[in-house]
């Protein structure tokens, strides 16, 4: 067989090796070329904040951000940027949330990125009022959650009448 054969069939080879990787990275992204695989977004959150440990994901209907619960009833906030994700930890107190006529989706104001704020939707009404009600216990600032859990002193459960 002649060289120029042999090359050629390699180069068809290639060719259409390349097609098949292309056509099956492509898979997990929608028309606009936004990401929706939860894993990569697990390893992008996992490189920004290494020492959180993620105890749920919910992704919005369209794909395009996630919501981070984390183990210590932190929150965070991911949005896909095509080739990957903006990645941020939610303070205490620094987001507020609105509803939606739509029980499905609600609108968030970040106070501390207000590049992410936006009306957001999910595929359920429970997954919406799941992550509504993390940012809302989000929302309660460590000094308070602090007060609710001190146990009241035994003196002040002492009515006037009863004191001597």
């Amino acid at each position: 067989m002649s060289p120029v054969v042999v090359w050629s069939i390699i180069f068809v080879l290639l060719m259409a090796l390349a097609y098949y990787v292309t056509r099956m990275s492509g898979k997990d992204r929608d028309k606009d070329g936004n990401l929706h695989d939860t894993g990569v977004a697990i390893l992008e959150f996992g490189r920004a904040f290494p020492n959180e440990a993620i105890r749920s994901l919910h992704v919005t209907a369209n794909g395009e951000a996630i919501f981070v619960r984390l183990h210590d009833n932190k929150a965070g906030f991911m949005r896909s940027h095509r080739n990957h994700y903006a990645c941020f930890l939610i303070e205490p107190g620094r987001v507020r949330v609105s509803p939606m006529p739509n029980a499905k989706g609600f609108t968030v104001e970040f106070l501390d990125a207000s590049t992410q704020n936006g009306t957001y939707l999910f595929s359920t009404e429970k997954e919406a009022a799941e992550v509504a009600l993390w940012l809302l216990d989000n929302y309660v600032s460590v000094a308070d959650r602090d007060i609710e859990e001190k146990p009241a002193s035994p003196a002040a459960d002492i009515s006037p009448d009863r004191a001597n």
